[in-house]
């Protein structure tokens, strides 16, 4: 390993080509597959299928089509939802844990797949399985058996989550206080058997979920400090579950205590009058499990109360509040004795909740709220045709063409959870890399083919970039590579060799997730990755050797304020300034390399309007539509703001805070919510962005670029706003979802669309 790159495979004898597959050639190749759709339901275990393709076909006779409104469909819309095995049996996993690449064509009732990856590639540097002789070693009193320890430290070890042997460790009955700090952890296991513990020190891992925390009913000190996949609400959660907690990172508990007691006061309550309400609402007619069920589901939806970021707690608390009263036959709930309540009876009503969908993050931990609150738009009524003031704009003729259930958590089909997140276009028109999840895939857009996919276990990826690098084979030949650079929860960027088919290196880039990374549009070895640690770092990641290994190194480190959302090279000149788009606002860096200083600090703030609360407003979308006009989002609620860098840059003079000279503003969705990243298509001069609904607004921003500041009083609206398509999935329709995020190909043949739902939507563009 050199600067932070472990060796990569030596490249197979057989390479794939990507382009080398056939689709099916038939619609009776795809067996189609009806399972009742369980919503929010769990994952399930041992399911052999690898991928998930669901295949739209359009009837014709089934669906009206609306003059100039070609791609719109309804919930009667005729398309049918099939799922098809990619291949038999789950991948196997390679040296380093991770799945290799696989060729798959979804659609395939085969079941063929075919994979080559190399015997030393990357792995990651972790601690051996714990045994007796290391805990006796490291426990105190010093003794000869593991029954007499107090005391353990096994702090700093690369320890993960698969280490920590329960066997093992219920054998230390007199155990009081262990030190898991600085390690890898992701959750602990269920069934320690430290039923004597009382101190407990978990800082600085990766944990996701403090519910296993209930079977230490004795904990009086915890310490969880330096987790970035906490939140507040896991705070409140840690103070419910142990009654006799006295101490939290240092802090005293007990004002947390008397929050949780109020709450959970408060939520008995309201779920006991919706209980009420929803029992003289009920027919006789209906069915008592299926009344139940819905109980359940209705409560979690409609009972609300305290801020939005404590929305994870409330909802776990009106889930199992529902449960109990459930139980009961509604004659009664247990109200919140916070001292008296066993832990054990709520750590089974939460179904393990981990980092993975949880990318949406804060300045400090990162948080979700399982139920998004939805924001009805004006203008989401509008499906496929132009909604300008004039009208004068035709709307694109966009055709559904497949829904693709590739990220799928244990290869699932029922997994409509796993949240995608980004997307790269590929080497052709047609091809572009999706992550989210454990999962890269490369897809077809034209056939809906994934013909790549990349699984690492226990990863949860945020970021891919792709770029294409020449180098040199011993016989002196040279040859186009194309390299994937992938990263997200552990800190790692993976660097994946396409038409090979495996992991040809790895970055330790940072110790937090990384939030997003992208390469120079000039330099192809240059990757810039930024962090939940607040830096942003680019990096020479080289040319590979013959032996097929990259040397990377490390050019320059940039602070900043706050997390890094959106990074983005200045067109005009992408050698010497970065933007990026933060939780804290938009800001720019000087990234010229012939300047001596490799450590730097954030050169300018941009702002979007006038007086004190300019700054400081998360910035979560951000793009050029050309080499001067930049696209951003985030700043102001419901719209999309396009401004000048050349004009901007020249009124900054010696200011480190400017006001950015803005063009014209779009009107987008008014939602609350963040993170759905906007993009842009150049070459046509389109703007794109996901809504909470499912929509894609579509901006032909052509005329508003050339005019001249003043931006017109009221923000234009867009060309087109084109409605969720509404497939159906597992035998149900899939009504609604969140678009995450949404690209087009630079010819504007493709759109595509990744979402909350675990599904890949692509579009195809007829021409008139």
């Amino acid at each position: 390993m050199k600067n932070g790159v472990v060796g990569a495979a030596p490249l197979p004898a057989l390479t794939w080509c990507c382009q080398g597959w056939s689709p099916p050639r038939c619609r009776s190749q795809i067996r189609q597959v009806r399972i009742p759709l369980q919503p929010h339901s769990r994952r399930t275990s041992g399911v052999t299928t690898a991928a998930a393709a669901i295949a739209a076909s359009w009837r014709p006779g089934r669906t009206r089509r609306t003059p100039g409104a070609a791609g719109s469909c309804s919930a009667r819309a005729g398309y049918e939802v099939r799922a098809a095995a990619s291949f038999r049996s789950p991948p196997p996993t390679d040296s380093r844990g991770a799945t290799s690449w696989n060729r798959t064509t979804a659609g395939a009732s085969t079941g063929f797949a075919c994979r080559r990856s190399g015997p030393r590639g990357p792995r990651l540097l972790a601690m051996g399985p714990l045994s007796a002789r290391l805990l006796i070693q490291r426990g105190r009193p010093k003794c000869d058996r593991l029954g007499k320890i107090r005391s353990l430290d096994l702090s700093g070890m690369n320890l993960l989550s698969e280490h920590l042997d329960p066997k093992l460790l219920s054998r230390l009955k007199q155990l009081q206080e262990l030190d898991l700090s600085n390690n890898q952890l992701e959750t602990l296991p269920a069934n320690l058997g430290l039923s004597h513990l009382r101190i407990l020190r978990c800082a600085n891992n990766q944990l996701g979920d403090v519910t296993v925390l209930c079977q230490f009913p004795q904990l009086e000190e915890l310490s969880l400090e330096g987790n970035p996949f906490l939140t507040v609400s896991d705070n409140l959660k840690v103070s419910f579950l142990l009654p006799k907690l006295r101490k939290v990172n240092g802090k005293d508990a007990s004002s947390t205590c008397s929050q949780v007691e109020n709450l959970n006061r408060e939520l008995t309550s309201r779920v006991t009058a919706h209980w009420e309400k929803f029992m003289a609402a009920l027919s006789p007619d209906e069915e008592a499990e299926k009344a139940q069920a819905d109980f359940v589901r209705s409560a979690i939806r409609d009972v609300r109360y305290g801020p939005e970021s404590l929305s994870d707690f409330t909802q776990w608390r009106v889930r199992m509040i529902s449960e109990e009263l459930l139980a009961s036959g509604g004659t009664q709930v247990h109200e919140a004795n916070i001292s008296e309540r066993p832990p054990e009876a709520t750590a089974i009503q939460e179904p393990r909740a981990g980092p993975v969908a949880s990318k949406r993050p804060g300045d400090g931990p990162v948080h979700v709220s399982p139920n998004k609150r939805v924001c009805t738009s004006p203008l989401a009524q509008v499906e496929g045709i132009p909604v300008g003031s004039a009208g004068s704009q035709t709307a694109l003729q966009l055709e559904p063409l497949h829904f693709l259930q590739c990220h799928s958590k244990n290869n699932s089909p029922r997994d409509l959870e796993t949240q995608l997140w980004a997307w790269q276009a590929g080497a052709t028109s047609q091809t572009v890399a999706t992550c989210g999840g454990e999962a890269v895939c490369v897809i077809d857009c034209q056939t809906g083919i994934v013909l790549h996919k990349y699984k690492a276990p226990s990863e949860e990826f945020f970021s891919v970039a792709w770029t294409a690098l020449t180098v040199v084979t011993q016989a002196g030949h040279k040859k186009r590579w194309s390299v994937l650079a992938a990263a997200g929860l552990r800190g790692l960027v993976r660097l994946l060799h396409v038409r090979a088919g495996f992991c040809c290196g790895l970055i330790r880039a940072h110790k937090k997730a990384i939030a997003t990374l992208c390469f120079s549009p000039t330099h192809e070895t240059h990757l810039f990755t930024a962090s939940y640690d607040k830096r942003i770092i680019l990096w020479d990641i080289g040319v590979p050797n013959h032996d097929y290994e990259f040397q990377a190194s490390q050019l320059l480190t940039l602070d900043t304020t706050s997390i890094a959302l959106r990074l983005c090279p200045v067109a005009s000149c992408p050698d010497a300034y970065l933007l990026a788009g933060c939780e804290g606002g938009c800001r720019c860096w000087d990234v010229r390399l012939d300047q001596p200083q490799k450590r730097r600090v954030c050169e300018v703030e941009f702002v979007f309007s006038e007086g004190s609360e300019a700054t400081g407003r998360r910035v979560d979308g951000l793009a050029f539509v050309n080499e001067d006009v930049v696209a951003s989002k985030g700043s102001s609620l419901g719209t999309i703001c396009l401004w000048s860098w050349s004009q901007t840059w020249q009124g900054r003079g010696s200011q480190s805070t400017v006001a950015v000279v803005v063009l014209a503003r779009l009107q987008w969705s008014p939602t609350e919510l963040a993170y759905f990243s906007l993009s842009t298509c150049p070459d046509e001069g389109m703007v794109l962005c996901g809504d909470e609904e499912g929509n894609v607004w579509i901006y032909d921003v052509r005329p508003l670029v050339a005019q001249r500041p003043p931006p017109p009083a009221t923000p234009q609206a867009p060309t087109q706003i084109l409605k969720w398509p509404q497939p159906r999935a597992l035998g149900q329709t899939v009504s609604r979802t969140m678009v995450n995020t949404v690209v087009a190909d630079p010819t504007f043949t493709y759109l595509t669309a990744l979402t909350d739902s675990n599904i890949v939507a692509i579009w195809r563009r007829n021409q008139p």
